[in-house]
């Protein structure tokens, strides 16, 4: 990739002459797509972003919120004030590795765990939780399983010895990614208003410091890379493109800026990510309106004879950039080198304009410095134009159902065992999910919830139902979403909101990670429109406001684009840690029944988008959600999605509620069939197979001791019978005039394809 002609026309007037070397590779990535969203930032106004639980938004390096009391933690957004929020804050970011990950799956996926931990570390906070959303070709590809390995095993490796719990995520196959992975991975840290740093620069003549480890050439021209197709050997000449990384010293580089935290030494910080230094540091003063003079020489390198341009793009991880008061510098110096790592001055903050000098002999000391850069900071970060391109809507497909029907048994059994609905088991057990002793409800069920114990009451009658339990759930559905970009965004946002809402708890705030194909592709770029248009909708309709994110476009590979894909990555809050489990209690099986919360009239009615036709071959339309975003649904629920999921929260709460389990891929027969252990079982009986296998979401399955009160605590939302649980670790299921039984053995064999395959 290079500067095109009118851009380079545009510096050119700007600085009135030609760029450097240097100038032209920085002007090159940070106006790539990957920095600049030249081709997406037209849409993302579509996003609401305020609320009285954000103390930053978006445009940092994550987002910032404040936790609500204990006591309004389960009271939806709606009704809450400010005076309802504490000063505890956590903060929330999402980031994409994609291509890193397909050129190197090991390294590309583990470097991505790191820089989204750095975000985190730069507002001032520790990381608490990560949450990873893969998506890969078909399970059935030799080379997909090779790079779902080597992802896995990255971000094992990675987060494992940073010390930071992967507690949720998700993981789909579909042959839209056979070229062209993604892997999206978010996290949380915990900070409070004392602590709290930004990315904007403070006052001129402030010393700028690097820590962290020694700069490299690895991950040269990354951001530019990112913003390309994939090409037939990008595995072999883009691999110079991708970071190697290095947990250990990020785990050091954590605990170094805990404690320059700790001292309040920190006046602004940014953590090296794509274009590297150049990035950081031009985009950490442009946001303050001042500029800076560094010293490239002065820079901490591993490798000799690095030139200006790979000391200033070289993406080099572990490695964070500091606003420090010259007072202070000696002592950042001091602690960097008590964590065993380096730290260079490697200039200081201007009224001007961003300027580079590099000497380049080695030593800086006895040759005269040149000027490689100089550029104004917000020309640099911010003055790449956008592009206003072509667009062509999405179409639904027809109803074009299987006929005849495969039995019942061969389409429970297709559906149960799919990979993208199979059990993750051999994903998150290689993860350590418990470390930091704060994840209360582990990965395996709809949502994590960890344990915030600084919102717990200090009183010695205080205990667990105190605190603010913090839940949390990522991820996407490409069936829903080709099938219908804008349809299928929406379901995909109510979907994770009914993940934490199963658990008890109220959405508090999403991040999004827009990943589409190449958007100069009309048909491509209308897709790409209408997801971000389908989830900016859902999440003003959820009263979860959307306070950050990541674009990644040019997921485009020989193999055609992927689908559009919105990754969603939700944070909900309740009071307390305990919830009730996906699984069903055989001791209370013969006083208990089981519920469907939230279907009924116009919900759902279609196939399309489902797992039953991915199996079964055929199309459709995909459902209709059970609430038009912002208006009543033709079933006659009233008021908005954050109603519906409010009332599902309230039911997971209610002291009746023994299991919960939300309705969505696989549809009724999946959500049933993963709810089945040993002990208990369920004989339900449906009308036909849309009601078995259709994917509406905002629907929960409940076992109760009192389906009365649940359908009061459900208020408007429609209840219905579905059967009864038994002793027997058996599902039952009678769908029209055909049954299937399958025990728990038998269930757990299906559901055990992806351990069983990589075994």
């Amino acid at each position: 990739m290079s500067l095109s002609e009118p851009d380079h026309e545009l510096v050119v007037a700007e600085l009135g002459r030609d760029p450097t070397a240097a100038e032209v590779a920085l002007f090159e990535n940070l106006w790539s797509e990957h920095c600049a969203y030249r081709s997406s930032r037209p849409l993302l106004s579509a996003f609401e972003s305020e609320g009285d639980q954000v103390v930053v938004g978006p445009g940092d390096d994550a987002a910032v919120l404040a936790l609500p009391e204990p006591d309004a933690a389960d009271v939806p957004a709606a009704e809450r004030d400010a005076d309802d929020y504490g000063d505890q804050y956590v903060t929330f970011g999402v980031e994409s590795h994609n291509h890193p990950s397909f050129v190197d799956p090991f390294d590309g996926a583990a470097t991505g765990v790191g820089g989204i931990v750095r975000d985190t570390m730069s507002m001032g906070a520790y990381p608490i939780a990560l949450l990873d959303s893969l998506y890969f070709g078909g399970f059935d590809r030799e080379r997909s399983r090779y790079l779902f390995e080597g992802v896995v095993e990255g971000i094992s490796h990675y987060g494992n010895c940073i010390g930071v719990p992967t507690v949720g995520g998700s993981v789909a196959f579909h042959g839209g990614y056979e070229g062209n992975p993604l892997v999206n991975v978010a996290c949380v840290g915990l900070t409070n208003e004392d602590r709290l740093v930004t990315a904007t620069a403070q006052e001129p003549g402030n010393k700028l410091v690097l820590v962290g480890n020694g700069t490299g050439r690895d991950g040269l021209g990354g951001a530019s890379f990112a913003s390309e197709d994939l090409g037939e050997d990008a595995e072999t000449e883009d691999r110079p493109a991708v970071q190697v990384g290095d947990p250990y010293a990020e785990k050091r580089l954590i605990e170094c800026n805990e404690a320059l935290v700790d001292e309040d030494l920190v006046l602004s910080a940014r953590d090296l990510g794509a274009a590297g230094l150049g990035g950081a540091s031009s985009e950490l003063v442009a946001k303050g309106g001042l500029g800076a003079r560094i010293e490239l020489d002065r820079v901490h390198q591993r490798e000799p004879n690095m030139n200006a341009m790979e000391i200033l793009l070289a993406e080099s991880q572990e490695r964070m950039c500091y606003e420090v008061a010259p007072e202070d510098v000696d002592h950042v110096a001091e602690l960097a080198e008590r964590f065993d790592l380096g730290c260079s001055v490697i200039g200081e903050l201007t009224d001007g304009n961003y300027v580079c000098e590099f000497a380049g002999d080695g030593d800086g000391e006895d040759s005269e410095s040149e000027v490689v850069v100089d550029a104004p900071a917000e020309f640099l970060a911010d003055g790449a134009p956008m592009n206003d391109l072509p667009s062509e809507p999405p179409t639904q497909p027809d109803r074009d159902l299987p006929d005849p029907e495969p039995p019942l048994d061969e389409a429970v059994e297709a559906v149960v065992s799919a990979p993208s609905t199979a059990s993750k088991r051999w994903v998150y057990r290689q993860y350590d999910h418990e470390v930091g002793v704060r994840t209360a409800m582990k990965p395996g069920d709809d949502a994590a919830i960890m344990a915030i114990r600084e919102t717990e009451a200090e009183s010695e009658s205080a205990s667990e139902s105190d605190g603010v339990g913090l839940a949390l759930s990522s991820g996407a559905n490409p069936n829903w979403t080709e099938t219908a970009p804008y349809e299928g965004a929406r379901a995909v946002a109510l979907e994770n909101a009914t993940n934490l809402a199963a658990k008890g708890a109220i959405p508090l705030a999403a991040v999004d990670c827009l990943n589409g194909g190449n958007p100069e592709k009309p048909d491509v770029y209308g897709g790409f429109k209408g997801i971000v248009d389908g989830l900016a909708d859902a999440c003003a309709d959820l009263d979860a406001p959307v306070v950050g994110g990541n674009v990644s476009l040019y997921n485009d590979s020989v193999e055609g684009p992927i689908p559009p894909t919105p990754t969603l990555a939700l944070i909900g809050t309740r009071k307390g840690y305990d919830a009730p489990p996906a699984a069903l209690d055989a001791d209370r099986a013969e006083d208990s029944e089981l519920l469907l919360v939230g279907a009924g009239g116009a919900d759902g009615g279609a196939l399309g988008g489902s797992e039953y036709l991915a199996q079964a071959g055929g199309s459709d339309r995909f459902p209709s959600l059970p609430v038009a975003a912002g208006a009543a649904s033709e079933s006659g629920d009233a008021g908005s999605l954050a109603d519906r999921v409010a009332s599902l929260a309230a039911v997971a709460r209610h002291e009746s509620t023994l299991a919960t389990h939300d309705v969505s891929d696989g549809g009724l027969a999946v959500a049933l069939a993963e709810l089945v252990t040993d002990e208990a079982g369920a004989d339900v009986t449906l009308p036909d197979r849309v009601a078995a296998f259709e994917e509406t979401p905002g629907r929960l399955v409940v076992q109760t001791t009192d389906p009365e009160a649940v359908a009061e605590a459900a208020g408007d939302l429609p209840v219905l019978r579905l059967g009864d649980v038994t002793t027997d670790g058996t599902l039952s299921l009678a769908v029209g005039d055909d049954a299937v039984a399958l025990d728990a053995d038998a269930i757990r064999e299906l559901r055990g394809v992806i351990e069983r395959e990589l075994a």
